[in-house]
């Protein structure tokens, strides 16, 4: 396992480009099992989850060639349907070739999805909706997925789940029928899985919002698509620029929708973030402080299904605010487990009370100071990245590799925008 050493109180200025979407990309791949012709992907992340992807899938039969950013899949000529189990139980994404290899190919054996343990992660939803299309699901250690009669379905997921969504999305492109989809889940990446299926021949209504319809086809074909760039990305960087009171041009644009979302948590705490004829520009010099509610109320910052924040990028945020004047609260309504890593900043000197699994209270401005720490989860690993950034003295962040799965070569990137970071072995 590798580790960063970070010499913090350092600006990040500069100019970046961000990856491919992480969340996007990985049910993208999963959807190269629905045709026996190439999908070729443009912007693929080099990250550490997308490797154990395609190994998963290679792991299947599926031809993967890489060169740099691009990949193309054929899936023409699968083996078996079990992919490599100490794969699947590395990352969570690997529940996502469920729907797709069953739905073409009768039948699916998965060992148990690995992933970050921020709390209870249901597969409730995905069993649920894929046995309402006929793929009936069965076992613990082994979760075996069988398709009987594959036919369209009207669906009320119990919760608006993104991977249940994409999951059942996939297979119900290849269902004999119309199947309708309530209370799908709506974020940007599924927007993208679903827009890449249209490409690939699908017949779907509906996308960005939480009722969507698809009327099967018999048969899906390869495509070309270009990999979106990964807002979850963006907020890191634009948090840790900020935090470090330096400035930022992100060369990337989001649509309105997006943009609205991600840079309103940002105003609450006093970060003015506009776009501008393409790109995504953080001033220098801005005044750092919480905005009140009425009567001078502590005001909040919660996540939620979208377009409510995303529980991706609480975590850096509740960073961020221990460097602006001013008191907010942050909940976090989906995962019981995301905000135990505030400890580690308490350690560095933030003042922040948490009040239960779900709520914690920031106050700031606090000077953080370097020590050693570890990384329990991708998000909250970053977090930590940023919180070592803006800390007086080094820092010694453990477990380097699970920042990895989600960000790719981020020392290097750092190091562009003016960071003291390097990794030792």
């Amino acid at each position: 396992m590798s580790r960063f050493i970070i010499q913090g109180r350092k600006e990040l200025s500069g100019t970046y480009r961000p990856a491919g979407n992480k969340n996007a990309v990985l049910p993208m791949l999963a959807a190269s099992l629905l045709t026996d012709e190439p999908l070729t992907l443009h912007n693929v992340p080099q990250i550490l989850d997308v490797r154990v992807m395609l190994d998963l899938l290679v792991s299947l039969g599926v031809e993967v060639s890489q060169r740099k950013h691009t990949v193309t899949l054929n899936a023409r000529a699968l083996r078996h349907g079990r992919p490599a189990p100490e794969l699947c139980r590395r990352v969570r994404s690997s529940i996502l070739l469920a729907g797709p290899l069953a739905a073409r190919h009768g039948r699916a054996v998965l060992s148990p999805p690995g992933g970050d343990v921020i709390g209870r992660r249901r597969l409730d939803t995905h069993r649920l909706g894929l046995e309402a299309l006929g793929i009936r699901m069965e076992g613990r250690k082994a979760l075996s997925f069988r398709r009987h009669k594959l036919h369209g379905a009207d669906i009320l997921l119990d919760e608006a789940s993104v991977t249940a969504t994409e999951n059942i999305l996939m297979a119900a492109t290849l269902a004999r029928g119309k199947t309708i989809l309530r209370n799908a889940a709506c974020e940007p990446h599924v927007q993208d899985l679903g827009r890449m299926l249209v490409r690939m021949g699908a017949r779907i209504e509906g996308l960005g919002s939480n009722r969507i319809i698809v009327h099967g086809v018999s048969r899906l074909r390869g495509t070309t698509c270009t990999v979106g760039p990964d807002h979850i990305e963006v907020g890191s960087f634009l948090a840790a620029a900020a935090a470090t009171r330096g400035s930022l041009r992100v060369e990337a644009a989001f649509d309105d929708e997006t943009s609205r979302v991600m840079f309103r948590p940002f105003e609450r705490l006093g970060v003015h973030v506009e776009a501008q004829d393409g790109a995504i520009l953080l001033a220098r010099g801005q005044r750092l402080r919480v905005k009140e509610d009425l009567g001078r109320a502590i005001p909040k910052i919660e996540d939620g299904a979208w377009p409510a924040f995303p529980s991706d990028l609480l975590s850096v945020m509740i960073v961020l605010a221990t460097q602006v004047e001013g008191e907010i609260l942050f909940f976090e309504k989906l995962f019981e487990s995301r905000m135990f890593f505030v400890d580690r900043l308490i350690e560095m000197g933030a003042h922040i009370i948490q009040c239960d699994p779900h709520r914690v209270v920031a106050a700031g401005p606090t000077r953080l100071h370097g020590t050693h720490l570890t990384t329990p989860d991708i998000r909250a690993g970053m977090a930590l990245v940023v919180a070592a950034l803006c800390a007086k003295g080094r820092s010694i962040i453990e477990n380097a590799e699970v920042v990895d799965r989600g960000y790719e070569q981020i020392e290097t990137r750092l190091q562009s925008l003016g960071a003291d970071i390097t990794r030792e072995p």
